[in-house]
């Protein structure tokens, strides 16, 4: 039984690390990336048009972003420069 349940314990770590993962690579649209940034969403659409790096993807009429994308614009110092 101990044996059992250790192997759950590495399981369910394993699982919540691949859950955080997802969560942070998945496509967020403009709403949620200026929620994310805690920006107003305006500022994120001048940001786009000033050509800042923002990693800003368009798809069909709308931007989208990833998070993983937007952790690594702010953690290369890129979008202190605005």
């Amino acid at each position: 039984h101990g044996k059992m349940h250790k192997s759950t314990d590495s399981k369910s770590v394993r699982g919540d690390f691949d859950m955080t993962i997802e969560n942070n690579d998945k496509w967020i649209n403009l709403e949620e990336a200026a929620d994310y940034l805690s920006v107003n969403k305006d500022t994120i659409r001048n940001w786009i048009r000033k050509d800042t790096g923002i990693p800003a993807h368009k798809i069909g009429k709308l931007w989208k972003f990833k998070k993983s994308e937007l952790d690594d614009w702010v953690k290369s110092g890129k979008s202190a420069n605005i």
